[in-house]
Order: structure tokens, then C-alpha cells, then sequence
């Protein structure tokens, strides 16, 4: 039996096998990525690439900042082959990944192309490879930096009909990376992306936690593979902060890892917990209410620091089941889906409909969760401290490539912050920390408690 672990250590390569890896979870993971290339000069490939995935004719996707940087030369390369193709340049100073971005670019495919070639990083790549299996074709990532987890991964993170969702997609067949171009890249997008990495130590803490206290299948071979991409970025974080290319590289191929961790598992979970819904909440509010907001990875890098001082305050408690049973009894869901209202909005009034469907306040399945938190109170501070660093070491981390490390550096206030952790356990039916408190009939008084002015 291969162990994926293993593999990983040899190389991206031998995670790539068309016939999948054999685990010790019980189950068989693949992933339909069939090529990784990261090195100088990469882009010089892709006509190659394009060739040897069967592409013929290619629809390519950028925006005004990817297509000079890349897309330009992408086009004379696959001209220069002889390989056809039709471009769409979005024309927004900034694309959003919503439905309207997704119905703008499948309004202009071309018919005629097998292909489509995204030419960017976080939302170009998300429409890319969503528009791939709108239209059904096949997908290649060219990416112009290492901002973001998403290149690989089987969903594409959107905003649709005002709620930030995972949507599932095609996977790319290739990703190209030039490091000429990567290492060049904006230092918000080299930041980004090392704070999508850091989330990691959140994710894999929570995906454990749910594991034991909702019994979600997890994968230790998976989670282990996540521990080793965020160990290969934290040790190199000085030379990232100066641009070394086997720094940005060693980046790259963690978000890689990333996105075939979460195909493996089938869902987001191994590289998504509760710092990911700081910044899912930040960008609906920004699309409602046009609030601050910042890219995705810089979130999920505060998101991360403040998921660790949440569970500082959950390590300092200890369950009372009369306490927690009385104050699910007594909570308002009615008011609750009030204030969820008129916080996000228009997608707030899509969470409440989406609650309606998976009843996730329901008492019974609390009173099960309980029980399970009770008996496994222990083991669920083990994990916190054998998954999470601290606050400070966190911050250090960033601090070290010039990330903000607090919202109030993004222009979010404390005030929003707690809202918005509140708001989180609504996000999707994913159990995190704030599901925890909730849980343990603490949300409220801990949240109070946290980040104040």
C-alpha cells in the first residue's frame, strides 16, 4: 500500500498517478491533475503543454493585469505553434468570482475551443476552471503568483447568489508556473499566499475536532501531507520575504499539495477551517455593503491568528452540560436569523434558507455532539495543542514577509471581527470553533471576551 506521505516527500510527481493511491483511511485518492510545472522559463512549455493534454484550440482567460504579464506572451506562443485561439480579457479594473464574472466569460467562449487556458491566479482560475465544466472541456492554469490554494483543487470558491460557496469544478490537467514571473509577482499576492498556507494549522486542528465530535470521515495520511506543505513554507519564510526563487517555489507547490489534498478528501476541509470564514464573511459584506476587504490569503493569514486565540479561550474552559443544555434550549433561532439578516444582507437571507434545508440548530443533534465533546474533552485539547501554534508565533510568521497580522490593519474592526466569527458557524455545514462554544453554550460570553477595542 503507497503511502501518500511518502510520495509527497519524493516529489509532486508521484501524487499524480492516473490509477490513485491506495490509503490507510480505507479509501483510494486521485486527483485528475495530470502535470506540474514550476521552474524559470516555465511559460516558454506551454504550447507543449496545451499540445500534450490534447488541446487544439484554446479559449484563454485573463484580466488587465494577467494578460500583460503573461497572457500576451501565452498568445504569440500558442500562434507560434500553430495552435488556435480566441481571448477574453475581463475589462473590470477588479473581477470578481461571482455568477455575473462566470456568465460574462461563458458568454464569450468560443464554441469551437476544447480548452480553456486561465491566465492568473485566485479568481481567473476560479471562473476558469467553473466555465471548463459549464462548457466541458478540458482546463491548464497558467499561473502569475502563488496567491492562493485553489489552482488544483476540485471546486472553484465563488460567490453565488451572494454566498460565498465551494462549487465544484474541473480540476486543471497542467499547471504552468513560471518563477520568473511568480517571484516577480505583487509582494500582497506573495503575502496571500503564504497566509493561505499558514490556514492550514487551523484546518487540520478543526477537521480533527470534527472528526472526533461529529465523527467526519478524516484521513491522517491526507492531514500529514498538509502538515509537510505548511513545514516547507514556515521554514523558508525569510526567503520569501526576499524573493528567493526556491522559496516562492517551495510556496507554490504547498498550494499545490493543498488543492490535491482537498481533491483527495472530496471536499475542502483539509486546508479550510474557521479562518477561512473570517475572510468568506469579509468579502460577502464587501460585495453587500462594500466594506474593506483584502485578498483572500492576506484573510485567512489574520484569520489564522485569530483562530488561535479562540482556542487559547477555548483550552481555558471546561464543558458544563446543564449550562450547555439550557442555553440551546433558550436560543432564539428566529433572532439569530434576524441579526444573520442584517449583517450579510441579501446572502445573509440565502443562510437562513440554506439553515431551513440542513437544520443545524437542531437540539438533537446537539444533545449527540455533547455528549461527544464531554467524554472527549481531553483529546480535544490534545489536538489544540499539538495542531495550533500560538498567536505570537503565528504573527511572527507573518510579520517576517510584511503580512498584516490583525484586521485592523485591513480596516476591519474589532466589532466586525466578532460579528463575523459569530457568523462563521453559518457559513457552510462545517464544524469549527464557533460551532465549539455554541455547542458548549459559551458562544456568546467567550466571544465578548475576545478582541476588544
Amino acid at each position: 500500500m503507497s503511502g501518500i506521505v511518502t510520495i509527497a516527500q519524493q516529489g509532486l510527481d508521484g501524487l499524480l498517478q492516473p490509477e490513485g493511491l491506495a490509503c490507510s483511511c480505507g479509501r483510494t485518492h486521485s486527483t485528475s491533475l495530470r502535470e506540474v510545472v514550476i521552474k524559470p522559463g516555465a511559460l516558454k512549455e506551454t504550447a507543449s503543454v496545451v499540445q500534450r493534454h490534447g488541446g487544439s484550440r484554446v479559449f484563454l482567460i485573463a484580466d488587465k493585469n494577467t494578460y500583460p504579464v503573461a497572457g500576451e506572451e501565452v498568445t504569440r506562443l500558442l500562434r507560434e505553434a500553430g495552435i488556435e485561439n480566441s481571448v477574453y480579457i475581463f475589462p473590470h479594473e477588479e473581477v470578481q468570482p461571482t455568477d455575473t464574472s462566470l456568465e460574462e466569460a461563458l458568454a464569450k467562449f468560443d464554441a469551437s475551443c476544447d480548452m480553456i487556458l486561465g491566465v492568473g491566479s485566485g479568481t481567473i482560475n476560479d471562473i476558469g476552471k467553473l466555465a471548463a465544466k459549464e462548457r466541458g472541456v478540458s482546463y491548464i492554469s497558467v499561473a502569475t503568483a502563488p496567491s492562493m490554494d485553489g489552482f488544483v483543487s476540485s471546486t472553484s470558491s465563488m460567490v453565488m447568489k451572494g454566498i460565498k460557496v465551494s462549487e465544484p469544478s474541473t480540476v486543471p490537467l497542467a499547471v504552468i508556473a513560471d518563477l520568473d514571473i511568480l517571484a516577480a509577482a505583487p509582494e500582497r499576492l506573495l503575502q496571500a499566499g503564504f497566509g493561505d498556507i499558514l490556514a492550514k494549522y487551523s484546518s487540520i486542528c478543526e477537521w480533527r475536532i470534527s472528526h472526533l465530535v461529529t465523527g467526519e470521515y478524516y484521513c491522517p495520511e491526507i492531514a500529514a501531507l498538509m502538515r509537510l506543505a505548511v513545514k516547507n513554507c514556515v521554514t523558508h519564510v525569510e526567503g520569501l520575504a526576499s524573493r528567493d526563487q526556491q522559496a516562492v517555489k517551495l510556496v507554490m507547490e504547498s498550494l499545490i499539495l493543498s488543492g490535491i489534498a482537498m481533491s483527495f478528501a472530496g471536499f475542502t476541509r483539509p486546508a479550510s477551517g474557521v479562518e477561512h470564514y473570517f475572510s468568506h464573511t469579509w468579502e460577502m459584506r464587501h460585495l453587500e455593503f462594500n466594506t474593506p476587504t483584502d485578498f483572500h490569503g492576506i484573510q485567512c493569514g489574520i484569520g489564522t491568528v485569530l483562530t488561535a486565540g479562540v482556542y487559547d479561550k477555548i483550552k481555558g474552559l471546561t464543558p458544563d452540560p446543564e449550562r450547555a443544555l439550557a442555553y440551546v434550549q433558550n436560543f432564539d433561532l428566529a433572532t439569530w436569523q434576524d441579526f444573520v439578516r442584517s449583517y450579510l444582507g441579501r446572502s445573509g437571507e440565502g443562510l437562513v434558507e440554506q439553515e431551513r434545508k440542513e437544520q443545524k440548530y437542531s437540539k438533537e443533534d446537539h444533545q449527540k455532539r455533547l455528549e461527544a465533546i464531554v467524554s472527549g474533552w481531553d483529546q480535544i485539547l490534545k489536538i489544540v495543542e499539538e495542531e495550533l501554534p500560538s498567536a505570537q508565533e503565528l504573527r511572527g510568521y507573518l510579520r517576517t514577509i510584511g503580512a498584516p497580522v490583525s484586521p485592523l490593519e485591513i480596516g476591519i474592526s474589532w466589532e466586525h471581527t466578532r460579528k463575523a466569527f459569530l457568523v462563521s458557524r453559518d457559513i457552510r455545514k462545517k464544524y469549527n470553533a464557533s460551532w465549539l462554544l455554541w455547542d458548549l453554550g459559551q458562544a456568546d460570553d467567550v466571544v465578548q471576551s475576545l478582541w476588544q477595542e
